[in-house]
């Protein structure tokens, strides 16, 4: 499970990384087609847009993945390791069930609505289906990284909250 869950995080970061690459050729393309050569691109600004919310939305991912995301730690700090321990299974179901629901069913049935109504982005002309599809794949990445959190049953450890060892 762990070489498994190793190869999701490296295919992960390898995505990210190109997509973040890609952006960055993208808004330096807009750049020069709006300022130097006075006749802006048409389809640099849609899909500077649909980057970034992929990119936002996998980052989110790989962030919950490796606990990168923003915490308040002000009940749980002060627990002994084993309530602590409890606090953060219920966490990591909470975040599993709201992925499940809302972004994986939901998402999905955004993907098959937008692709049922053959919505199309003016610029691109690319299917929206295809551009939200980013939802769904998300929240199954997250309810993937949930139950592995749930079953590495990692406890921050008072050195790595920056707390005083008692």
């Amino acid at each position: 499970m762990k070489s498994v869950m190793n190869g999701i995080d490296s295919v992960l970061k390898w995505v990210l990384t190109v997509l973040m690459a890609v952006m960055v050729l993208d808004v330096t393309w807009q750049v020069v087609t709006r300022f130097i050569l006075s006749e802006p691109s048409s389809v640099t600004e849609e899909l500077a847009r649909f980057l970034l919310v992929w990119i936002g939305l996998l980052g989110a991912a790989y962030a919950f993945r490796v606990r990168a995301h923003l915490g308040l730690d002000l009940l749980t700090s002060n627990l002994p390791v084993q309530s602590r321990k409890k606090v953060e299974i219920l966490i990591n179901v909470i975040c599993f069930l709201f992925a499940a629901t809302v972004m994986v069913y939901g998402g999905a049935k955004l993907v098959a609505l937008t692709l049922d109504l053959n919505q199309t982005s003016p610029a691109l002309q690319v299917p929206m289906g295809y551009i939200y599809t980013v939802i769904p794949l998300s929240g199954l990445l997250i309810c993937l990284f949930a139950v592995d959190h749930i079953i590495q049953g990692y406890v921050p450890s008072h050195e790595e909250e920056g707390l005083p060892v008692d």
